[in-house]
């Protein structure tokens, strides 16, 4: 096989990964919050906003470290033993306790850190810079389709009912396990890619640039100075100019990932204009979200349409997306959806409540997302192409922490308010993401280069 042929089969050995174990972590982050209200227990007292706030606030600051630890281990193990915890926390919903649920959130977020920061580092290393824009929607449209597999099974399994038994709960989750740890097991499938030949004066990569053979040995002195190395490089990153400007877009996107991955969900279970059914719309409307990713991943990634024009034009898309969504879901969804007890709520919005245009709403929020995403992974690694694990942490630390943050006031705000804060950092994300593309653009057109 060719050194490209190579590579891009990484590529797609990494997206399948994910698809596969976002088919049950997905799933679970979008009925958690539902399942957690239909608890037949009162020795659990657990919420599934403050657990992923939980997660996306020890994400956020396990960043910091997630470079170091890939620096140690290689990207290859460090995606399969984070992952390993996702399929624990996923299990906990088999038997749940509180204390096993907020542990397993809190070492849930240190592994989620490691996962994207090695996803990042291991998808830059398979690219090129003629490459990079074409395997990041690859990537992206692959692992959006565990949205559609995870939320049609859910679709299928709570149709027309009313109520989550611990029955249904303990057979979803039993299966949402097994599939998860099937995911982590095909990272091993991901080949070393061939060393490239690089210029003499060219300056070396915080982190190996070929995946470490789990073999390998590595002196202890070596691995500590790169695991401090590939420290001090992500804090120097965070405080450069391009990355100060598009952690704007960054926090957008943690805003929005917490909306379409566990608020919306919730607030399409709670309203009872919806009929006996409602529960089953979560899984109807993840099924449209994925659609929404994949067929952006698709179209802004795979086939790269807008090339020619820069990654401002998608970006732009994505935010009117997301503003003709947020206003529909506005007129349609009662306000205190979000905060509702079991029973649902039983107010109005400004319309009659319509389920074809909530699964409209569903379309458009995934398909906004994958606008922006796809267009933060491109530019990133892109711009920090030889310190793809310490940008890629950074980029994760405020779209966690963002996340974080989002997940907690979801337990207060109404549906209204998350709208409009969400309204207005995309916004300003947008206008700052279009700074940091005509800036780049503008001082090295067609080159690399690492900073504005």
């Amino acid at each position: 096989m060719s050194p490209e042929g190579k590579t891009l089969l990484n590529v797609v050995v990494l997206g399948l990964g994910f698809m596969v174990m976002f088919t049950a972590f997905g799933t679970c982050g979008n009925i958690e919050q539902t399942v957690i209200k239909s608890f037949n227990s009162t020795e659990f007292h657990g919420s599934g906003y403050t657990s992923m706030a939980i997660i996306y606030a020890v994400f956020s600051a396990s960043n910091l470290i997630a470079p170091s630890v890939i620096a140690v281990v290689g990207p290859q193990l460090s995606l399969f033993f984070s992952g390993l915890l996702y399929s624990a926390y996923i299990a906990v919903f088999i038997h749940p306790y509180t204390w096993s649920f907020y542990t397993l959130s809190v070492l849930l977020g240190i592994g989620a850190a490691v996962l994207w920061t090695a996803q990042g580092n291991l998808l830059t290393i398979n690219s090129k810079d003629s490459t990079i824009g074409r395997n990041s929607g690859i990537f992206w449209a692959l692992m959006q389709f565990s949205l559609f597999f995870g939320n049609l099974y859910i679709y299928l399994a709570w149709h027309n009912k009313s109520h989550i038994t611990d029955k249904d709960r303990q057979t979803v989750f039993i299966t949402l396990t097994v599939i998860s740890l099937v995911g982590n097991f095909l990272f091993f499938l991901i080949q070393r890619p061939d060393p490239e030949p690089a210029p003499a004066d060219a300056s070396e990569s915080l982190l190996p640039t070929e995946i470490s053979d789990s073999c390998d040995v590595v002196p202890s002195q070596t691995r500590g100075s790169q695991a401090l190395e590939a420290f001090k490089r992500s804090i120097q990153l965070a405080m450069t100019k391009e990355m100060l400007l598009l952690s704007i877009p960054f926090a957008y996107s943690g805003l929005e990932l917490t909306f379409y991955s566990g608020v919306y969900g919730t607030c399409l279970g709670a309203m009872t204009q919806f009929g006996e059914g409602a529960k089953g719309l979560i899984g109807l409307s993840g099924i449209l979200i994925g659609v929404g990713e994949i067929l952006g991943g698709g179209l802004f990634g795979i086939m790269d349409k807008c090339n020619r024009y820069g990654r401002n034009p998608v970006v732009f898309l994505g935010l009117v997306t997301h503003v003709v969504a947020f206003y529909l879901i506005f007129l349609n969804i009662a306000s205190d959806a979000p905060v509702a007890p079991e029973e649902g709520t039983q107010m109005q919005a400004f319309i009659q409540p319509s389920v074809t245009v909530a699964l409209i709403c569903s379309f458009l929020l995934g398909l906004g997302d994958s606008c922006f995403n796809t267009q933060l992974i491109s530019i990133v690694g892109f711009l920090f192409r030889d310190d793809s694990a310490p940008a890629f942490a950074v980029f994760k630390f405020v779209q966690s922490i963002t996340a974080a943050i989002a997940f907690f006031y979801s337990n207060y705000l109404l549906l209204h308010w998350q709208l409009l804060i969400m309204v207005l950092v995309g916004f300003m994300g947008t206008g700052t993401f279009f700074l940091v593309e005509w800036a780049a653009i503008s001082t090295r057109r067609g080159s690399d280069y690492d900073s504005i």
